[in-house]
């Protein structure tokens, strides 16, 4: 396909499959997309890990990594053993919420503050990660919040690595490409995870005019809400190059998604999601259950900054989501995860290489309905 993205990344479809499961990128890479894999969780020898399996076993394809290093948040650039400790009541309206699913909060220990996402998305811990990332063969780094620290920018061009940024405002975008960033993946609120306000088809061709009125040539990848190739062909007539996806892997075969909340996803309606600071501290679209509408209900605690919120709800959703697994009632109930408004269109599951097939056909089939327009002026 003609587009930059295909060009800069050497892939033959421009979508790319963002994915915590190392399955999904090596099955979307194979498939002539390009699989991005979440590594900001994940501590350095965990990342090692799981980049020499996808070297083993991508057959030399392409992929690449995201990384979270925000521009701000609560302690940054501090010492992270002198962060505050988590507010008593914030302890107990998790307890309280468990308890009235019939979910012990016994054994909840919160992790320490300067451990895993949050040590991740400090400088040093980026670097580590960062340095983990580039001995091995990728072919795009990206940042999931703000602008790319230096060491990522410098390490891709280093190594002839395109740096991709997410962003969620015109006004983003244009500070990304003033900072010398390859690609945008430009999100829209319909995103799954961290989003902003703003509508994929309003902030497409925003972003698009934006970017051509300063005489850039940046190319964008359209994100937010696009689970098929005929959303992906809309976006690219807006002024998109490709699409970024992550929701639409969740429910994929390869997918390591909590088999409960798999059924819940393709079961629900474009309505079933919520954008909420509840789960990280900063804005972000998940599964509606009673978990996200305690959050929001009133007298709920204020959520926490990130990445203190982060503290707050993992270690509890991770409990309800084994012991749903087990068939407990209340924790099937709670169980949730991040996911866009597209997860109405996520009804059938299937391989992530079939749904690579799938969006090719799909995306052929829109465009060919546009070109017999064109014959009816």
């Amino acid at each position: 396909m003609q587009s930059p993205i295909c060009a800069m990344l050497v892939i033959e479809f421009p979508l790319l499959a963002f994915s915590h499961c190392r399955d999904v990128v090596v099955a979307v890479s194979k498939a002539g997309g390009m699989g991005v894999f979440g590594a900001a969780s994940l501590p350095p020898e965990r990342l090692e890990e799981e980049l020499a399996w996808i070297d083993s076993h991508i057959g030399g394809k392409p992929y690449g990594v995201d990384l979270i290093v925000p521009n701000s948040f609560a302690g940054k650039g501090e010492d992270r053993r002198k962060m505050p400790p988590i507010p008593a009541e914030h302890k107990a309206f998790v307890a309280d919420l468990l308890g009235k699913h019939g979910v012990d909060e016994g054994n909840l220990a919160l992790p320490a503050v300067g451990g895993g996402l949050g040590e991740n998305m400090t400088d040093d811990g980026a670097a580590r990660l960062l340095e983990v990332a580039f001995r091995h063969p990728i072919k795009l780094v990206a940042n999931a919040l703000g602008v790319p620290p230096p060491l990522m920018l410098e390490l891709g061009k280093r190594h002839n690595v395109p740096v991709a940024a997410l962003v969620g405002t015109r006004d983003h975008a244009l500070a990304q490409v003033g900072a010398g960033v390859d690609i945008l993946v430009v999100a829209g609120g319909e995103a799954g995870g961290h989003c902003g306000e703003v509508a994929t088809m309003v902030l497409v061709p925003e972003v698009a005019a934006a970017v051509e009125a300063v005489g850039a040539t940046t190319p964008i990848l359209a994100a937010g809400g696009i689970v098929t190739g005929r959303q992906m062909a809309a976006a690219m007539a807006m002024g998109a190059h490709g699409a970024w996806t992550g929701s639409v892997w969740l429910t994929t075969a390869e997918a390591e998604t909590n088999p409960v909340v798999k059924e819940k996803m393709l079961l629900a309606s474009s309505r079933d999601t919520v954008r909420s600071k509840s789960r990280t501290g900063k804005p972000s679209r998940q599964l509606r259950s009673p978990w996200t509408d305690a959050w929001e209900a009133e007298g709920a605690p204020k959520p926490l900054p990130m990445p203190l919120q982060s503290l707050v709800s993992e270690p509890a959703l991770r409990k309800v989501d084994k012991l749903s697994e087990g068939g407990h009632e209340g924790a099937k109930a709670l169980a949730t995860y991040w996911v866009g408004q597209g997860v109405g269109l996520m009804n059938e599951a299937m391989g992530a290489g079939q749904v690579v097939q799938e969006f090719k056909a799909d995306w052929i089939a829109a465009c060919e309905r546009l070109n017999g327009f064109i014959g009816e002026l």
